[in-house]
């Protein structure tokens, strides 16, 4: 059997019990086959960035997987639909986001996936959990670059 490969998956959601949804996606990501976590970040505030409806609930996982980038992007899928997932238009509010933010060394961009995750830098709410959990993958520049973001502490 090959080596997994260290990911990193971003959850996210602003509809019904955002913290619920969060915290229900990590035992469905930790309950796939070919996928264990391996750290969790605390959960996070924030307000929408690009984006509507009320305050979102964030949190950061790592994952040992032995799936590929696709295979682990489509059962991040099936999780979200299974959460209510609707996608009426782009940054719409959510039952459930789940992104991959790295995938090992790998990047990847074939119109399908993205990775690393092409606006995470950008994004406090990715930012501050990932940094709690592997604080090498993140420098003080890039956390300086989204301090004007609102997050707090759950």
């Amino acid at each position: 059997m090959a080596e997994p490969v260290v990911a990193y998956i971003g959850l996210g959601a602003n509809l019904g019990d955002p913290r619920g949804a969060v915290l229900s996606a990590m035992q469905a990501i930790a309950d796939l086959d070919g996928v264990v976590i391996t750290r969790k970040s605390s959960l996070y505030g924030s307000a929408p960035v690009d984006a509507g409806g009320g305050d979102y609930v964030n949190a950061v996982v790592e994952v040992q997987t032995w799936l590929t980038p696709h295979d682990l992007l489509a059962r991040l899928h099936d999780i979200e639909q299974v959460a209510g997932r609707a996608r009426p238009y782009r940054n719409a509010p959510r039952t459930l986001d789940l992104d991959i933010l790295l995938f090992g060394e790998r990047t990847l961009d074939d119109g399908q996936l993205t990775v690393p995750h092409p606006r995470m830098w950008q994004r406090a709410f990715v930012l501050r959990p990932l940094a709690e959990i592997a604080p090498a993958l993140v420098t003080q520049d890039q956390l300086q670059a989204v301090a004007d973001q609102p997050i707090w502490a759950l």
